[in-house]
C-alpha cells in the first residue's frame, strides 16, 4: 500500500469526501481514509499522480507530495 498524508481533514465527512473523490478517479486505486492519523492508503498499482490530483481537487493537501 502507498500512503499519503492528507491536510486540511477536520471531520468523518472529510474523509469520505476524499475516499469517494480518489475512488471516482481511479477506480482501482481501492482507498481508505485513516481521520485520526490523517493518512490516505491506497493500491500499489494506482496512478500517485493521480490520486493527488482528486484529493486536491476535492479541495485538500498532501503533505507529502
Amino acid at each position: 500500500m502507498q500512503k499519503l498524508t492528507v491536510t486540511g481533514m477536520t471531520c468523518g465527512g472529510c474523509a469520505k469526501s476524499v475516499e469517494k473523490a480518489v475512488t471516482k478517479a481511479a477506480p482501482d486505486a481501492s482507498p481508505s481514509v485513516d481521520l485520526a492519523s490523517a493518512t490516505l492508503s491506497f493500491a500499489d498499482g494506482a496512478d500517485r499522480k493521480l490520486v493527488i490530483q482528486a484529493v486536491e481537487k476535492a479541495g485538500f493537501g498532501i503533505a507529502d507530495a
